[in-house]
């Protein structure tokens, strides 16, 4: 599998998001980096989590003594619970709260989806966006439920909603080109790709962000994963580019012939690894 994310991947799908006001998934009010996964056969998006705020305990020493802390709140529980993975405790924390905000929807949402509950994941989104109309985080990760339940259309049409609120967002661009390549749209998609790796040419090697099953074809993922390779080779990880390849090859949406005649992948000739994969597969 790929080494990709040894370095860190090149190639963090996001969410899939979550793109929550932090995590792929790290809780908080700044957008959380993803970090590494190693890439599956099964492509998946990123959300845009935000990893909660840490909470720093009053302490006041005095003489030897310190001052008690107040109890947690209803929401500083739920980040709690967030971090550790306890998504339906989490979510049991934030409906405690005196009044929900847009941001503790927003990360409702998120334990929801990382439960793979999307049904009530988009309602939590939804309600989010009816209390905070201009959020980009929270349509990235509306959109990317509709990704996973092969709703394109609606999914486009979030992310590209969000790129007008935030154009300088990689990870958006990132889930926006899976999206496109799910359409089949693999020119536009291998273009937002490359927008996408513009802005961070590390944005496909950061992964620390929640991640949610694509349910493409197998056809979808060869695709995904050709395009993968190429953005490797422009973040000049050549292993990651191969490796991609390999599973593009084993999903047969490409042949050793066409990779050949891919001038873009021309830099990878006489890696002895390129090469023993071209001949490996000939001979097939």
């Amino acid at each position: 599998m790929c080494r990709l994310f040894r370095y860190r991947w090149l190639l963090g799908l996001a969410v899939f998001v979550i793109l929550i006001p932090g995590v792929s998934v790290i809780l908080s009010q700044t957008p959380a980096e993803p970090e590494p996964q190693i890439p599956t056969e099964n492509s998946m998006q990123t959300l845009d989590l935000d990893a909660p705020p840490a909470s720093t305990p009053e302490t006041a020493p005095q003489q030897g003594s310190v001052a008690p802390q107040p109890p947690p709140s209803p929401e500083e529980l739920g980040d709690s619970l967030m971090s550790h993975q306890r998504y339906q405790a989490a979510i049991e924390a934030y409906k405690k709260a005196p009044s929900i905000s847009a941001d503790t929807w927003n990360k409702m949402g998120i334990a929801y989806q990382l439960l793979y509950n999307q049904i009530e994941a988009s309602h939590c989104y939804q309600t989010s966006l009816r209390l905070e109309p201009k959020s980009a985080r929270v349509m990235n990760n509306l959109g990317t439920i509709y990704d996973s339940l092969k709703e394109y259309g609606n999914g486009e049409r979030m992310y590209r909603k969000a790129l007008k609120l935030e154009p300088s967002s990689a990870l958006i661009y990132k889930n926006l080109g899976t999206n496109l390549l799910s359409q089949h749209k693999y020119k536009k998609g291998w273009e937002v790709y490359k927008t996408a790796l513009e802005l961070d040419p590390h944005i496909f090697q950061n992964s620390a962000s929640p991640r949610v099953q694509n349910p493409a074809t197998v056809e979808e993922r060869g695709a995904m994963n050709y395009y993968m390779a190429k953005g490797c080779l422009r973040a000049g990880m050549n292993e990651c580019a191969i490796d991609y390849l390999r599973m593009a090859l084993n999903e047969g949406f490409t042949s050793p012939k066409k990779i050949e005649a891919d001038s873009e992948f021309a830099s990878l000739r006489g890696i002895p690894a390129f090469e023993q994969l071209l001949v490996s597969q000939k001979q097939q």
